[in-house]
């Protein structure tokens, strides 16, 4: 599984580095189907918080999209991980139910 993190007006931190490798570990389960995964975080322009997007790739073609919008960097990628580990127990539960 590849994975991309990168930032928009934002630099990322080794801290939020670090932070994503740990959470990312949920998607454990799912690596051999994730060919692709892009994290982008993006502070806004306008107030203060984060918007953060997942761009799941599957082995098999299909292209998810989840997003999120939080004030706290960290409970944002928490908020982003679950969404994304959702996505994937979906997707994988629909291939296997097809074998």
């Amino acid at each position: 599984m590849n994975v991309e993190i990168k930032g928009i007006r934002y630099n990322v931190s080794e801290a939020t580095q670090e932070f994503f490798d740990k959470k990312l570990q949920k998607l454990a389960f799912a690596e051999n189907f994730i060919h692709n995964l892009t994290i982008s975080v993006t502070r806004e322009s306008i107030g203060q918080g984060f918007h953060l997007d997942g761009k799941v790739h599957f082995s098999w073609g299909l292209v998810k999209m989840v997003s999120t919008d939080s004030y706290e960097l960290y409970e944002g990628i928490e908020l982003l991980v679950d969404k994304l580990e959702a996505v994937a127990r979906k997707e994988k539960g629909k291939i296997q139910d097809h074998s």
